[in-house]
């Protein structure tokens, strides 16, 4: 573990967020090329989304000197890529870190203009499994639509009670908290966001150590204080609705973060794409993040 904590702190490289889960996999896979009339079921659609993050991660593109970690779905973890389980395969073959999402979806928007997470039920069967295959860490997401002192503080506290859960199985927790991209009080927003973050991280025991996956911010380097705090093995950042080219623009301005983007990241892909149109279109994305992230 010391060598896996040592790469994801000082390595350099961004990690690829192939976590959609059932309510966003239709629209991942129709941004594929591949239209809801093409499956007939769930089970076909997962199977249709796990051909394509094989593609992915298969592609020797997608490799240890630009990419540091994935982020996968629990189905993603429970299937196989070669006859070896993802999660295994991505660190055996690839000597890339395994992130499992573990997180339910979000509850309805509140009055706090906020979105906590729904109860995570089987979060102790969940983390069991993780470690049997070897998962390096988890992530969950929360969402914020308003500059509420209360409602973020609630999100906040939420996270790192569920994140003490998982450090105690072992894993890394991706704290994901994020801050909608087009609310009108983005920074107000963010301010308490890092407020109350710092709370937390200055309550943690020395041997307890958190990510965190935030919105790019406002202001350049805003988050600066979070990524040089002792107990934040890296601050990682997601794409949030921005295009590529605009979020590695955004992100090269902030030193000491790094990607964690998803669809961005497979902008572009397609399922009609030959190998060598594929390999080069992921290849061009790879390293356009890489260099946002290594500012």
């Amino acid at each position: 573990m010391k060598e896996k904590i040592e790469k994801m702190r000082n390595g350099k490289g961004f990690i690829a967020a192939l976590d959609q889960s059932g309510g966003s996999t239709p629209k991942a896979l129709k941004l594929y090329g591949i239209e809801e009339s093409a499956y007939k079921n769930d089970a076909e659609m997962f199977d249709l989304i796990h051909q394509m993050r094989t593609r992915i991660i298969k592609s020797p593109a997608f490799n240890d000197q630009k990419i540091l970690g994935a982020i996968l779905f629990e189905q993603t973890m429970d299937n196989k890529i070669d006859g070896k389980y993802t999660a295994e395969y991505l660190w055996e073959e690839k000597h890339i870190l395994p992130f499992l999402k573990v997180d339910k979806g979000l509850e309805n928007l509140d009055e706090d203009g906020v979105q906590l997470m729904k109860p995570i039920s089987n979060l102790a069967d969940l983390l069991k499994r993780a470690n049997e295959h070897h998962v390096f860490g988890t992530k969950m997401r929360s969402v914020v639509k308003k500059a509420s002192k209360a409602g973020i503080a609630r999100i906040v506290d939420q996270q790192f009670e569920v994140a003490a859960q998982i450090i105690a199985a072992g894993l890394v927790p991706i704290i994901e908290p994020e801050v909608d991209i087009n609310i009108p009080d983005k920074a107000e927003a963010e301010a308490i966001l890092r407020e109350e973050i710092l709370k937390h991280l200055d309550k943690l025991p020395a041997t307890s150590d958190v990510m965190l996956k935030l919105t790019l911010p406002t202001v350049a380097n805003f988050y600066e204080p979070l990524t040089k705090h002792p107990r934040v093995v890296r601050v990682v950042a997601l794409s949030g609705g921005y295009s590529r080219e605009k979020a590695n623009e955004i992100l090269a301005k902030n030193h000491g973060v790094i990607a964690s983007f998803s669809r961005a990241l497979s902008e572009g892909l397609s399922a009609q794409q030959s190998d060598a149109e594929f390999n080069k279109t992921l290849a061009d994305s790879i390293e356009g993040i890489y260099e946002a992230s290594i500012k």
